[in-house]
């Protein structure tokens, strides 16, 4: 163990091949959940994890579990995984390092024919993203509990296609129930998706927290009317109301530094024509902030503002709380073993919470948990600009085979 190291060079071989699948122009990747692509992106996934002796298992939310067999098969597997679903401008790395670090980790263990006395699992949870089929980490949500199956077959795209349709569409609408299997414990291996590493000079972060989150839904409705004759007094101007909800919403996000973050990603206005006054507008929102009183503050100044600002611009408003995350603590053991497995390969490093959410968030909830954070440049990610060192997702492997195989063979 003590100078086994993964094979840098397959890891980013194996990378690159996967991200030709929704390869764009500017580098990076688009493979929204279940389309076609994400299809190939799955059967390469198990067939390299078919050559590598791992028996395949689908549940019936299309989450993927490439097992390689322990010693004692009785033993509740050490999993590992992430996603390969990407946003529409996504990058090589986000989701996909954790799935096939965590197949890197098995060639290594055959590489080295090394035997685990429990099994040891690679994984894919379907749409991480929420990016297609909202909300967010959905899947690894019913695994965990928190959904139940029939609200997670449900979700729909903005064209009405349910994630049940296209899971069986493409052949990922698979047997086994969802949740109830014991991990004796989960290892998610990511890109950071911030600047804190690079910037502080850090090979790893050992995540401790995953902060909480809060996504919304929001339709403003006032009145269509002619760009011309329309007197600006008389105006019912949906887009107006969620212009000052938006600038709003970023003044919530400054308001609770440190750590507070207040998005509007997505926003539809109708009819969208440019000499037609703005009848309705449907747009989203995400907060975050790891300590949930904050984040509750931050949710009662949303709603608050939120119902002012349409009352004075006379507008109807739909507001509906569509997800909510609380912060997550990770466990404390695998924790420290990822901590350790750090210091041991002589790695810097620093203890950091996630911004992000991840599937490891839900997971928690039902194994002992923990994440490995490696840099990305200029803490760039969620864009086809997305890049990482192979030296450092390298590094993030190996710390990852350390942990797994340490709590593998406890």
């Amino acid at each position: 163990m003590k100078d086994i190291r993964i094979n840098k060079q397959r890891l980013w071989d194996t990378l690159m091949e996967m991200g030709e699948i929704g390869g764009t122009e500017k580098g990076g990747s688009c493979r929204l959940a279940l389309t076609d692509l994400d299809k190939q992106g799955r059967d390469l996934f198990v067939r390299w994890c078919e050559e590598a002796g791992c028996t395949i298992t689908v549940d019936k939310m299309g989450n993927i579990f490439a097992r390689r067999a322990g010693e004692d098969n009785s033993l509740p597997p050490v999993v590992m995984g992430s996603h390969l679903d990407t946003q529409p401008t996504g990058g090589k790395f986000d989701g996909v390092y954790g799935v096939l670090a965590g197949l890197e980790v098995i060639r290594t263990l055959n590489d080295n024919d090394i035997k685990t006395r429990a099994p040891v699992e690679a994984s894919v949870w379907t749409n991480e993203e929420g990016s297609r089929f909202p909300p967010a980490m959905v899947s690894s949500g019913v695994f965990a509990g928190e959904f139940d199956l029939e609200y997670g077959l449900s979700r729909a795209d903005l064209d009405g296609k349910t994630m049940g349709e296209e899971l069986k569409r493409i052949g990922y609408a698979g047997d086994a129930d969802v949740g109830g299997r014991s991990f004796k414990a989960f290892f998610e291996a990511h890109i950071e998706q911030g600047p804190i590493l690079e910037d502080e000079d850090k090979k790893i972060g050992v995540v401790t927290d995953a902060q909480g989150q809060r996504w919304y839904e929001l339709t403003l409705t006032g009145q269509e009317s002619h760009a011309g004759p329309t007197p600006m007094p008389i105006r019912r101007d949906a887009l107006v109301g969620a212009a000052r909800i938006i600038d709003m919403v970023n003044r919530i996000g400054m308001d609770n530094q440190p750590n507070a973050c207040a998005t509007v990603g997505l926003l539809q206005v109708f009819p969208n024509s440019r000499n037609v006054i703005p009848g309705e507008v449907f747009f989203t929102v995400d907060i975050r902030h790891p300590n949930d009183k904050i984040l509750e503050q931050m949710d009662q100044a949303l709603r608050e503002g939120a119902e002012r600002i349409a009352e004075d611009a006379r507008l109807e408003m739909e507001f509906k709380q569509i997800w909510h995350s609380p912060p997550v603590p990770f466990n404390k053991d695998c924790v420290d073993s990822v901590r350790r497995a750090t210091e041991e390969l002589g790695f810097s490093h620093r203890d950091m919470v996630s911004g992000a959410g991840h599937d490891a968030c839900y997971i928690s909830r039902v194994a002992p948990t923990s994440m490995i954070f490696v840099p990305c440049e200029d803490g760039i990610s969620h864009n086809e600009a997305e890049r990482a060192d192979p030296d450092d997702l390298a590094a993030g492997c190996d710390v990852l085979f350390r942990a797994v195989v340490q709590h593998a063979n406890d």
